[in-house]
């Protein structure tokens, strides 16, 4: 069927009631402004790939897919409102893969113009926000070239439609909930046998797309992030139907799931709060396109956004207020049971966070994303202009004054040039550095960072300024150094700008961009993705081979595991012991037993079950450290005189890899 299509403002193109702020332009108008887009910025369509899809530094982008009005070149009947004959493009990207190696000269708050990027359309995959990698280890052998998952979503909007009623050859949308209705063409991918709990996996090599995984018990909600831990070769995926942060592993199996409403709101002296049952019944009176209050979301207080694998634990983002909680990830890949609750997000305001990313230096980057919406013109599918990125680091030492360990105010990027430059959409990831004519620095593995964004580069009190950089309808990703955070970059001249779909006809729509993705393999650094002799990462926590060492700790302590992490102060080890003797053991004495190497702190005391944390100095990567330990309880030093010790000596292998500076 002949059809028009357009960018994320497609229904400007089409003529309109004068009431309908999309359908005020004429077609003829909308139709010469994309071929102007088209001469000076649109590329084309990514053809067949011939070689890999993804390497080093690729930069996976999800968003929504756009419109279309079937049969617009013969017209709409007089009085028929061009909206309620809109849909999904099913024939335009929701998936793209940029190379941004080149970025062609210094920032200057520039759009840049990419290669053709690599598309995964609308019609494979429906609508999708949460993105991962993988390891690229195939049929158990490393190939150097990860595989990319997708996550299905509704945070770009529910569609429902019920069959051709007046047969013009399209099915009739519906706002409310109606028996006979079915979702959208192009909303989950159900033509591919997808839907909203389907993981998507597309090759890095081929391309080729299959469905990965599916959590067939969500109804409607979605995926809200998806992470990847390569230790256990596993991924975690958090459900907002149900709040349940799902296990899979390798094959795409489901293997269990962590329930943070009932399991971890306890260890706050919360009440435990299951599942209240709802779901997105499509076929009901009750549900609203227009209300995600009738989607069939999990309560707040239990629905999980955000999650990745650091450390050896799950770090998840609960609820609009935005806390930030951990699950640790035992040995056998299983969850451990033991939540913890890390901080509640310092932000002007209560905002979820969709993504959560860490880098090599211990920071910990959090991206907010607006409240969804969802306007039946396609205009709006989240509150924009108050999301903010932010990253928080661990105090060093630890405030005992504080409950967090994590400090009490995080730093602020600056995303966009509108006003308040907090156009977050949501997504965040870490990119190599870049040299001063904008090359990729490989050698430079956590100095980029990349944020999701809507209306990017629109600031009428700069646009003269901003015109020589190309258009400002930019909706799509910024690129800046982790450095410059707030009030560096204010306005953001020091960054650089991609557009996620090169179409700029689209002023004032929000939430359309979704999750952003690099794949950053960084060989001979310290960084997120580097593999060292060990099975494990750095700096997410190292478990040496053979730990504790036989024979060389004493029955009274067991130190049970050992997590390295990099810090601002540079290397710290948690140290989590058990009480073998029995003594109620709730503080360490600790000295360096190896010349020249520096411990910290020298005496601390902590509640029962939390770590032990010490900063090591002055050694050479993958040095075996010996740190002396005297385990007491404070009550009965206090007392004076003689008090029960249990000393121990611990040799700590340390990682192979420095930290970074």
């Amino acid at each position: 069927m002949p059809c028009f299509r357009g960018g994320f403002g497609a229904l400007a193109h089409a003529a309109g009631p004068s009431g309908n702020r999309l359908g005020a332009l004429a077609l003829h108008a909308g139709m010469m402004a994309l071929a102007l887009a088209a001469n000076l910025w649109l590329a084309p369509q990514a053809g067949a790939q011939e070689t890999q899809i993804i390497n080093p530094g690729s930069m996976a982008v999800t968003g929504f897919s756009g419109t279309v009005i079937p049969g617009i070149e013969e017209g709409l009947p007089p009085g028929v409102d061009p909206v309620d004959e809109t849909f999904i493009d099913t024939e335009r990207a929701t998936l793209r893969v940029f190379d941004v190696s080149a970025l062609g000269g210094p920032p200057s708050g520039q759009l840049v113009n990419t290669p053709l990027p690599f598309e995964v359309l609308a019609g494979q995959i429906g609508q999708v926000f949460a993105l991962t990698y993988d390891d690229g280890v195939r049929d158990g052998t490393p190939s150097g070239v990860p595989d990319l998952y997708a996550g299905a979503t509704s945070l770009h909007g529910i569609r429902i439609v019920t069959p051709d009623a007046d047969d013009d050859g399209r099915p009739e949308r519906q706002r409310r909930g109606i028996a006979g209705a079915t979702f959208m063409a192009g909303q989950f991918g159900e033509e591919n046998g997808g839907g909203p709990g389907t993981i998507w996996r597309i090759d890095g090599i081929s391309g080729a797309v299959t469905k990965f995984a599916d959590i067939d018990t969500n109804s409607g909600p979605g995926i809200g992030d998806v992470t990847f831990d390569k230790v256990h070769r596993q991924f975690f995926a958090s459900d907002l139907d149900t709040g349940l942060i799902h296990r899979i592993d390798a094959t795409g199996a489901l293997i269990d799931t962590f329930d943070h409403g009932v399991t971890g709101r306890p260890v706050r002296g919360l009440a435990p709060t299951a599942d209240d049952g709802a779901v997105m019944d499509i076929a009901g009176a009750a549900f609203d396109s227009e209300d995600p209050g009738t989607w069939g979301y999990t309560q707040d207080e239990r629905r999980v956004w955000g999650v990745a694998f650091h450390g050896g634990r799950v770090y998840y983002a609960v609820g609009d207020e935005a806390e930030i909680w951990s699950v640790g990830i035992a040995r056998d890949g299983k969850f451990a049971g033991d939540p913890r609750w890390e901080l509640t997000v310092e932000a002007d305001k209560d905002l979820p966070v969709t993504d959560i990313v860490f880098d090599s230096r211990g920071f910990m980057y959090l991206a907010q994303r607006g409240e969804v919406e969802n306007r039946f013109d396609y205009s709006q599918f989240a509150d924009t202009g108050d999301g903010e990125v932010i990253r928080y680091w661990r105090e060093s030492p630890d405030d005992p004054a504080t409950e967090s360990i994590w400090v009490s105010v995080p730093q602020e990027y600056a995303v966009g040039f509108p006003e308040g430059n907090r156009q977050s959409a949501g997504g965040i990831d870490l990119q190599y550095g870049y040299d001063a004519q904008g090359f990729i620095n490989p050698n430079a593995c956590t100095d980029s960072i990349v944020k999701t964004g809507d209306k990017l580069r629109d600031n009428p009190a700069l646009a003269e300024q901003l015109a020589a950089g190309g258009p400002l309808a930019v909706h799509g990703v910024q690129i800046t150094s982790t450095s410059l955070v707030k009030p560096a970059n204010v306005p953001p001249f020091g960054s650089w700008f991609v557009d996620f779909d090169s179409f700029y006809e689209d002023p004032e729509v929000e939430g359309h961009v979704g999750d952003v993705e690099i794949w950053r393999p960084c060989e001979g650094r310290a960084g997120y993705y580097e593999q060292v002799p060990y099975p494990g990462d750095y700096p997410t926590p190292l478990w040496p081979p053979d730990f504790p060492p036989p024979g060389n700790i004493p029955p009274c302590l067991d130190v049970e595991a050992v997590e390295y992490f990099c810090t601002p102060a540079g290397l710290e080890a948690d140290l989590y012991v058990r009480d073998v003797a029995g003594i109620g053991g709730d503080s360490v004495k600790a000295d360096s037993r190896t010349p020249g190497v520096g411990i910290s702190p020298l005496q601390q005391t902590k509640p029962a079950g939390a770590p032990f944390t010490i900063g090591v100095t002055g050694h050479f990567p993958g040095d075996t450290v010996n740190v002396g330990l005297c385990f007491y309880k404070q009550s009965d030093a206090d007392k004076g005189g003689y008090y029960p010790c249990c000393k121990v000596v611990v040799p700590l292998e340390t990682p192979a890899a420095s930290c970074e500076p």
